[in-house]
């Protein structure tokens, strides 16, 4: 079954002033190498187990992606624009309940556009681990295991003592971003991962979650949509 990348470049990318602003966010600035980050997202979401993307981004930025999508020749599915931007909750509704109207049991693999991910191997091994839980209907996020106690990074309290990946990990909690004190006795618990702020589910399972956790959400963003 192949996964409909939806990738989310909406952010202003204010903390990397002057390289990154308001009018042109580091999602669209080649840092490594020719290409931006955007750019790397999308043809690191482009092999043949997936279907074309779904770009939700800001009114300043449309002309920006398509022009970066068609010079590294990549036609998106539907590029959503937001008028005005309300963070990753409601991008990552508006995508889905797009999607679902075509097919809902699609599944979507929700990916922010500034990552810099250079081991693709092991990426796509834990995006494959997680596909039969997604098709069951859980919300499978994905984590970083931690090298030091990073105070800027939300964590991921796994319910198991383990950080193995060969398949997914039920997880106990979400964790804002820690005191130091919090973060280095997270890293020393070992049970816990970086929150990577990438996502796979299937439309109607997101969709569903937001309607029972999520309703006003889901209604303001369902309206918008319309």
């Amino acid at each position: 079954m192949k996964i409909t990348p939806v990738i989310l470049c909406g952010g202003s990318g204010t903390r990397l002033w002057p390289l990154s602003r308001k009018s042109y966010p580091k999602q669209f600035s080649p840092f490594i190498g020719s290409e931006s980050l955007f750019q790397t997202c999308a043809k690191r979401l482009s092999a043949e187990t997936f279907r074309s993307p779904v770009i939700v981004t800001g009114d300043p930025f449309r002309f920006v992606v398509l022009q970066q999508l068609q010079d590294i020749g990549i036609e998106p599915d539907t590029v959503l624009i937001e008028p005005v931007g309300r963070n990753t909750g409601p991008a990552v509704i508006a995508a889905a309940l797009q999607v679902a109207e075509s097919d809902p049991d699609a599944l979507l693999l929700i990916a922010p556009s500034d990552h810099l991910i250079p081991d693709q191997a092991t990426f796509r091994a834990s995006i494959d681990a997680a596909i039969p839980a997604a098709l069951a209907g859980q919300l499978v996020t994905f984590g970083i295991k931690p090298n030091h106690p990073e105070t800027g990074y939300g964590y991921l309290e796994l319910g198991s003592d383990t950080c193995d990946t060969s398949t997914p990990i039920a997880l106990k909690r979400f964790v804002e971003k820690p005191a130091q004190v919090e973060a280095e006795h997270m890293l020393a618990a070992g049970n816990y991962l970086w929150n990577a702020g990438i996502f796979l589910f299937t439309a109607k399972s997101i969709i569903a979650a937001y309607r029972a956790h999520a309703l006003t959400t889901y209604q303001c963003v369902k309206a918008a949509l319309d």
